[in-house]
């Protein structure tokens, strides 16, 4: 059996490797367009930073060490141009001209690509760079010494990560977004406390702004308000999209925003054609629904199941969360399954907790603030998603919640979670555990919650929010309105409340307020919680 594999990498090197351990005798062949068959891509932003000194460290095996292990025929440099279905057979083209390879099995691991928007003079523009690969990071560095200020258009996970690195490279640094927030994967309150960071940082963030031209060779930005900006240095990280103008070209079928349709088996619509990694549509884990996720660990695993499809195992493609993190300076942020955007596109009724913990014992020294958000439904207890920010132990904790939600667990397993747990490394009640309990007490009725966004049109609407805590806390800082009574004063200030009126309890991070919230309700009053207390209000309304 020939196999050949287009693209490398992440899913098409897994692809060769595990095809080579299940079949000794295959003739195996990948076809690499770039210089690199395996490199570090997710490294890029780090090597660009000097976190990672060493350019050859991102080169995690050369393609002499693949062959002379996996007996592998790699060849580099190799751009494939065409699909001869027909004939079973690809056009390649090198340096030294163009031939045609046959194949028994075809295996398309083509990737994703920069999105590159239509913007006015960029065509003419100098210093404006998109990356992918490692051609890409050797020119970006190579400019950002000879630069000073930067322009990062587009606050997702890569922008965010190059603005990083550029600051740490001395850069002065300004993220243009088009959206109302960075890091649009995430619901905007928790993507706040990174937005928040960026700025202590010194990076200036415009957001629902964007550049509408280049002028000065790339060296002015226009923006959509009229505001110029000067660059030395610029970045696309708009987003990608899947690269699949080589399967579209020989007729095979596309769907969700270009991407590739395949079947449970990776199977195209050509049956003697396979593809993974980015370029593919999967299936959502909790809607079943098209959606494109571009993340190095599905297209590790995809290329793994494909050379097992091939070998004559029964190995499905299961679909995906599409679980990532991010570290931007000091702060963390990762997220798992659904944000609320997605939850009301596909019309499905959740609830909102949001919490906050520390990432160990809180007496043990350098405990840090987790910012947990959960989105679960309300009746069943089904986990749809999470979103977690924080200097430590976001990573740990949002593991935790992409386990449970592809184990099909539900809000009322997350107490019985059995988390390690020392001073140094966690806390006897973990904030997953916590989340648990306060899901149950809202489904049971025993907490009724108020999001931040909805805080103005209750109070419009009559109703009393008392912040329980301490004076001075209150004095440093409160929401307008707001009537103080400390938590521990509650029941022999009770009678300062009327029982008629419609109460909202505050603290600072919602559990304060939960007790002030079991105390009112056990003694006649209607109530609510702010969900995320004060804090959370604050971040969002920082000039009240």
């Amino acid at each position: 059996m020939k196999y050949l594999i287009i693209g490398g990498v992440a899913g098409g090197m897994s692809a060769a490797t595990r095809l080579r351990r299940l079949d000794e005798q295959a003739e195996i062949i990948i076809l690499e367009k770039g210089p690199y068959v395996s490199f570090a891509n997710c490294g890029l932003p780090y090597y660009l930073a000097g976190e990672i000194s060493e350019r050859s460290d991102l080169l995690v095996k050369t393609a002499a060490q693949l062959t002379k292990r996996f007996k592998l025929d790699i060849r580099q440099n190799s751009e494939v141009t065409a699909i001869n279905r027909t004939d079973q057979s690809v056009t390649v083209k090198t340096a030294q001209g163009t031939y045609q390879e046959h194949y028994d099995r075809l295996i398309l691991s083509t990737g994703a690509q920069p999105v590159v928007p239509a913007i006015e003079g960029l065509d003419s523009a100098q210093h404006v760079y998109t990356l992918r690969n490692v051609p890409d990071v050797d020119q970006i560095l190579a400019q950002a010494k000879a630069s000073q200020k930067a322009v990062v258009i587009g606050a997702g996970f890569i922008g965010l990560e190059i603005a990083e690195a550029l600051v740490n490279r001395g850069l002065q640094v300004t993220i243009v977004e088009r959206g109302t927030h960075v890091l649009p994967s995430f619901d905007i309150e928790m993507a706040m406390f990174v937005q928040r960071a960026l700025v202590q940082h010194g990076v200036t963030v415009l957001t629902e702004n964007a550049v509408t031209a280049f002028e000065a060779a790339g060296q002015t930005l226009v923006l959509a308000n009229g505001q110029t900006l000067a660059s030395d240095l610029t970045i696309l990280a708009v987003g990608v999209q899947p690269a699949t103008q080589l399967a579209n070209a020989a007729g095979l079928q596309l769907g969700l925003r270009k991407g590739l349709i395949v079947n449970d088996h990776y199977q195209t619509s050509d049956p003697l054609i396979y593809a993974i990694g980015d370029a593919i549509i999967v299936k959502q884990t909790t809607t079943n629904q098209d959606t494109l996720i571009s993340l190095a660990s599905p297209a590790n695993r995809q290329g793994r199941q494909v050379a097992d499809v091939l070998a004559g195992k029964n190995r499905l493609n299961r679909g995906s969360l599409g679980t990532a993190i991010v570290r931007v300076f000091e702060m963390a942020g990762g997220s798992t399954g659904l944000n609320e955007s997605q939850l009301q596109a596909a019309g499905l009724t959740y609830q909102v907790l949001h919490l906050s913990g520390k990432s160990h014992a809180g007496y043990f020294p350098g405990a840090e603030t987790i910012w947990l958000k959960l989105l679960f439904q309300p009746q069943t207890g089904e986990l749809f998603g999470a979103q977690a920010v924080g200097p430590d132990g976001v990573d740990k904790r949002i593991d935790v919640l992409a386990t449970a939600i592809k184990a099909g667990l539900t809000v009322d397993d997350l107490p019985e979670l059995e988390l390690s747990y020392a001073p140094p490394f966690g806390s006897a009640k973990d904030i997953i555990n916590l989340a648990g309990y306060a899901a149950q007490n809202l489904m049971a009725g025993d907490s009724q919650s108020v999001q931040w966004h909805e805080l103005a049109a209750a109070m419009a609407a009559g109703a009393q929010l008392v912040d329980v805590r301490e004076p001075a806390e209150h004095q440093q800082g409160a929401i307008p309105g707001a009537i103080n009574i400390p938590l521990d004063d509650l029941r022999q200030r009770m009678s300062e409340l009327p029982k008629s009126n419609h109460y909202i309890v505050s603290c600072a991070s919602g559990l304060r307020s939960y007790l002030a919230e079991r105390i009112l309700k056990q003694n006649g009053y209607q109530v609510q919680n702010l969900d995320g207390a004060y804090a959370l209000y604050a971040l969002m309304q920082p000039k009240d």
